[in-house]
C-alpha cells in the first residue's frame, strides 16, 4: 500500500510539473536557444529539489544549503509559473471559441511569460530581505486574576525549523533579537528543528540555544515537525542537554506566580486533553499555554487559559498561501480574544523550505503581560 502511494504522489508531482514545463516551451519562440535552456533549466531544479528533500542528511552542510537552497526556490518560480500558464489558458480557451484575440496568441503567451518571471524575480528578492529581517511584533495583555501587581515580559517564538536551511548563522541572529527584548522567559511554539536533527548536532546548535538569556529561562513544545525526527524524543532530549525546559502534556510553576503549560502536537493522537493537564492547578495564577497548532481554540476557553501561544501556519508564508490560512483557521495569523482568553498565532521566525517571506513576514513577539 505504501508503495502504492508513493507511486501516485510521484507520478502527479511530475504530471504538474511536466505541465509548467511544456507550458513553458511553447510560450518561447519556435527554435530558439531559449528553449533548451528553459527546460535543461527546470528540470534541474527540480531534482535539486527533490535531492534536497531526500538525500539532503547525505550531504555535507554547505552542498545540502545550497542544493536546498536551488531547489525550494524552484518551488516557488514552479507555483506562480503554474497559476500564470494555467490563466493563460483560460484564455486561450476562451479565444478559441469568441476569436477576441486571433492574430497575437503567441506573443500573448511569450510576453506573459517573460513579464511573469520578471515579477517572479523582483518578489523574491523582496521576499529573501524580509526573511531575513525579521519584525518584533508587541503587545500589551493583562489577565483577569486576583492581581499581584507583576509584568512579565515574554518573548515568543515559533517554527525556527532548525537544520540545513536554518543554520548556525541564522540562529545567531535569532538569538540576538530575543536578548535585545531583556525577556523574562523565552517560549519556543514548536517546530524548533525542521526534521533531522543531524544537521543540528554538527552545527552545535545548542551552543546558540544556551546563549538565549532570560531570567526564568526558555521553555519548549513539540511541534510536528518534531515528530518527524530520527526518534520521537530526539529533539526534546537535544534541546534539554541545551538548558530548554521541555514540556510535553504537562505545566509547571514558574516563580510561585503563573504556569507554563505545554502540549504535545496534535501529530501525536494520544494527546493529553487540556482538561487533564490543568488539572488540580491554582485558578488564581495566570495560565500561559504553548499549542503548536491552533485548533480548537475553544479549549483554552474552557480551561481558564489567559494566554494562548501558537504557530505552524506560517501565515502561508507566500502569497497566495496567507489567504488559504484564512480561510482554514479560525485564527490563523495575529492577536483574538475569546472571553478572558487571549490568543496569538506566530507567523514563525524561520521557514520551512523556501527562504522567502512573500506577503508574510518572519517574526518573534514580545508580551507584556500584567497580573
Amino acid at each position: 500500500m505504501k508503495t502504492v502511494f508513493i507511486f501516485i504522489a510521484f507520478s502527479i508531482l511530475i504530471s504538474i510539473n511536466s505541465y509548467v514545463w511544456v507550458r513553458g516551451w511553447n510560450a518561447l519562440p519556435n527554435g530558439s536557444i531559449t528553449r533548451p535552456i528553459y527546460l535543461t533549466t527546470m528540470i534541474g531544479c527540480f531534482l535539486a529539489f527533490l535531492g534536497g528533500l531526500i538525500f539532503g542528511n547525505m550531504m555535507s552542510l554547505p552542498l545540502a544549503r545550497a542544493v536546498s537552497f536551488v531547489g525550494f526556490t524552484y518551488f516557488i518560480v514552479f507555483v506562480y509559473l503554474m497559476v500564470s500558464f494555467l490563466v493563460v489558458d483560460v484564455v486561450r480557451l476562451a479565444n478559441y471559441f469568441i476569436h477576441f484575440f486571433p492574430a497575437g496568441m503567441a506573443t500573448f503567451r511569450l510576453w506573459t511569460m517573460v513579464g511573469t518571471l520578471a515579477i517572479i524575480t523582483v518578489a523574491l528578492g523582496i521576499g529573501n530581505y524580509t526573511f531575513n529581517h525579521p519584525k518584533v511584533v508587541r503587545l500589551n495583555l493583562s489577565v483577569d486574576k486576583p492581581t499581584q501587581n507583576k509584568e512579565l515580559t515574554i518573548v515568543a517564538a515559533s517554527d525556527l525549523h532548525l537544520g540545513i536551511s536554518i543554520g548556525k548563522k541564522l540562529m545567531q541572529s535569532y538569538v540576538k533579537l530575543m536578548n535585545e527584548q531583556h525577556p523574562d522567559i523565552v517560549l519556543l511554539a514548536g517546530d524548533v528543528s525542521d526534521r533531522s536533527m543531524i544537521p543540528v548536532v554538527l552545527q552545535n546548535m545548542d551552543e546558540e540555544l544556551r546563549a538565549i538569556k532570560s531570567k526564568y529561562g526558555t521553555y519548549a513544545i513539540n511541534g510536528n515537525h518534531e515528530h518527524y525526527a530520527e526518534k520521537p524524543d530526539a529533539t526534546a532530549e537535544y534541546l534539554k542537554s541545551a538548558g530548554v525546559k521541555f514540556l510535553r502534556d504537562e505545566s509547571i510553576l514558574v516563580d510561585s506566580s503563573f504556569y507554563v503549560i505545554g502540549r504535545d502536537d496534535r501529530t501525536n493522537h494520544s494527546r493529553k486533553s487540556l482538561a487533564e493537564i490543568v488539572t488540580g492547578l491554582d485558578k488564581e495564577y495566570p495560565r500561559i499555554l504553548l499549542d503548536h497548532q491552533p485548533y480548537k481554540l475553544e479549549e483554552a476557553e474552557q480551561n481558564d487559559i489567559d494566554l494562548q501561544i501558537s504557530g505552524h501556519t506560517h501565515n502561508g508564508q507566500f502569497f497566495p498561501g496567507n489567504l488559504f490560512v484564512k480561510s482554514m483557521y479560525e485564527l490563523g495569523y495575529g492577536y483574538l480574544k475569546k472571553g478572558k482568553t487571549n490568543y496569538y498565532v506566530s507567523s514563525g521566525l524561520g521557514i520551512w523550505g523556501p527562504q522567502y517571506r512573500i506577503g508574510t513576514q518572519s517574526e518573534i513577539v514580545v508580551i507584556k503581560l500584567r497580573y
